[in-house]
């Protein structure tokens, strides 16, 4: 039955048109309780959905859909290893990444959690290696400089953990000096090349292909960086200065990797959701392997919850089904991601790609068209930032919009300086007001009726504040599986297959064409007069420049 002749579905439809033009203040102000009911805890963080425009008749409704679209039967087979991926015929088990040592879970036969385990001790092995200051280049001196080229999920992930847990680094630990390469361009790598000593950098390549033309370019280039700077035989460059982490062995033996410098992954992790594989050995490089297995047992935790949990009370599905009333109900196709903390900053873009790749699909799972809406547009920004550049716009602008604060409640309680804890109560307060206001609007000040019309605040617009205790590896790791979890609970009710990505292959496919023409300098016609033209530019200009 296809979504939109689902029962639920209709009576949601139903009760969009009575309820959805309800503000924000009249709920508010008709349930002094609304917190309380409309509010979620697991562990060490808080979900409070209490300013988006749902009632408990709401909830129930959503949730009612997703047991109609068998919700609990999609959990079972993601986790239990079935080929949730169609259009690959591969399960996505990002899941069993974070299980226990002593868990059985078998594929093809096999306990997979035995191969799992084993690259954990492989990438522990490497950290202690590292900070023991016993991995060393090619002149002898202990690296002390790590360079993560990868590009998507190799990138985005482990740079904004690492980010984001830099300041839970084990003490004693070495400093080691971390840098991410993702632009193909190579204006990232000249600018870092130019100020390391390749006689203490190592290189870390993360393609789960080990045929990603960005990643690799920038290896070679690093290669050849090496090659010039030291007069070193390549054997000892690549066994030196390398690591390589890929699932595709062979390919990194051909570019020169030796094995005792390899990591595996297996084709049933995504790029998007590798961060808890050997792809996270950055990571635990800067927070130390104890701080990693923490980040693992925070998602597990998360992994347990929703597994286990029913819809009501289960964070990521009631995130999910909230992010289905805003987009399929009330028409709301963007969404701010605004963290309020600064070690938060990449999240905004680690969530554009896992969210966007994986549900900006317009084709069910069995190949037909369909007609709702599914992934929204996500951006966003720092709070403090955002507030002074597109605030404006949430405020008192034309366009409805979802946002999502995401907020530590304590930091620098250890520090002993008050100057810096004040500095987190100043931005508690401004996350605090600017959810208020957005939810509120004008009734939040006492003199609505005197204020100018050019400073009026229409409120309404629905937020989710999502609060973690404090901001430790633990911690975030459930944070980033509750988003997981959210997107292929929307995915599910979206009959879309979250887990492929074939809008970015042909992107890729048709480059390919195009480094012909660009490297004989003659488009000859072949392409569409806009791309005919374009070449023809940069044929004239480079011919100038030579």
């Amino acid at each position: 039955m296809a979504l939109t002749d689902k029962k639920t579905w209709k009576s949601l439809r139903k009760h969009a048109i009575k309820t959805g033009n309800l503000h924000l203040s009249a709920l508010f102000a008709d349930d002094d309780g609304r917190f309380n009911s409309c509010s979620l805890r697991e562990g060490n963080l808080l979900l409070d959905y209490s300013k988006q425009r749902v009632t408990r008749k709401t909830t129930e409704l959503l949730c009612g859909l997703a047991r109609e679209c068998d919700l609990s039967g999609w959990i079972e087979k993601l986790f239990s290893g079935d080929a949730v991926n169609n259009s690959e015929n591969r399960p996505a088990l990002h899941t069993a990444l974070r299980l226990p040592a002593d868990s059985e879970l078998s594929l093809h036969g096999v306990n997979i959690v035995h191969g799992i385990h084993e690259t954990l001790e492989r990438m522990e092995q490497i950290v202690t290696r590292i900070h023991a200051g016993q991995w060393r280049g090619y002149s002898g001196m202990p690296v002390d400089a790590i360079v993560n080229i990868g590009v998507g999920g190799s990138d985005l992930g482990p740079f904004m953990a690492s980010k984001a847990l830099a300041e839970g680094r084990v003490k004693g630990m070495r400093g080691l000096q971390m840098i991410f390469v993702s632009t193909m361009d190579g204006s990232q790598i000249a600018d870092r090349l130019n100020t390391l000593n390749p006689a203490t950098t190592l290189f870390i390549i993360s393609s789960k292909s080990f045929t990603t033309i960005d990643t690799l370019s920038n290896a070679n280039t690093a290669l050849q960086w090496l090659r010039q700077a030291s007069g070193a035989d390549d054997e000892i460059l690549y066994r030196r200065h390398f690591i390589g982490i890929s699932a595709d062995n062979d390919k990194m033996a051909a570019w020169g990797i030796p094995p005792n410098s390899r990591l595996s992954l297996w084709d049933w992790i995504g790029g998007r959701y590798s961060m808890w594989s050997a792809i996270g050995l950055p990571i635990a490089l800067e927070i130390g392997m104890p701080g990693f297995r923490q980040l693992l047992a925070g998602a597990h935790a998360m992994d347990e919850h929703f597994r286990q949990t029913r819809f009501e009370a289960n964070l990521p599905v009631m995130l999910a089904m909230i992010g289905i009333w805003n987009i399929n109900f009330l028409n709301i196709r963007a969404h701010a991601i605004l963290p309020y903390d600064g070690r938060m900053s990449h999240l905004p873009s680690y969530l554009e790609q896992l969210e966007m790749e994986s549900n900006g699909k317009s084709v069910s799972r069995d190949g037909n068209h369909i007609d709702y809406n599914t992934c929204p547009i996500l951006w966003g920004e720092i709070g403090p930032n955002a507030q002074h550049a597109f605030y404006q716009l949430l405020h008192q602008g034309t366009e409805s919009v979802m946002c999502d604060f995401v907020v530590p409640a304590r930091r620098y309680q250890e520090s002993g300086n008050p100057e810096l804890q004040q500095q987190h109560q100043l931005t508690l307060a401004n996350c605090l007001a600017q959810s208020r206001i957005l939810a509120l609007g004008d009734t939040v000040i006492d003199d609505e009726e005197t204020a100018p019309f050019f400073k009026h605040y229409r409120g309404n617009q629905p937020s989710t504040t999502i609060m973690l205790d404090e901001l430790t590896p633990y911690n975030f790791g459930q944070l980033i599986a509750l988003y997981e979890h959210k997107v292929f609970v929307q995915s599910v009710i979206w009959d879309i297959n979250p887990f492929d990505q074939w809008g970015v292959e042909l992107g890729k496919q048709v480059a390919t064409t195009l480094m012909d023409p660009l490297e004989r300098c003659s488009a000859d016609g072949e392409f569409d007069s806009s791309t005919n033209g374009l070449l023809a530019s940069i044929f004239k200009q480079q011919d100038h420049d030579a």
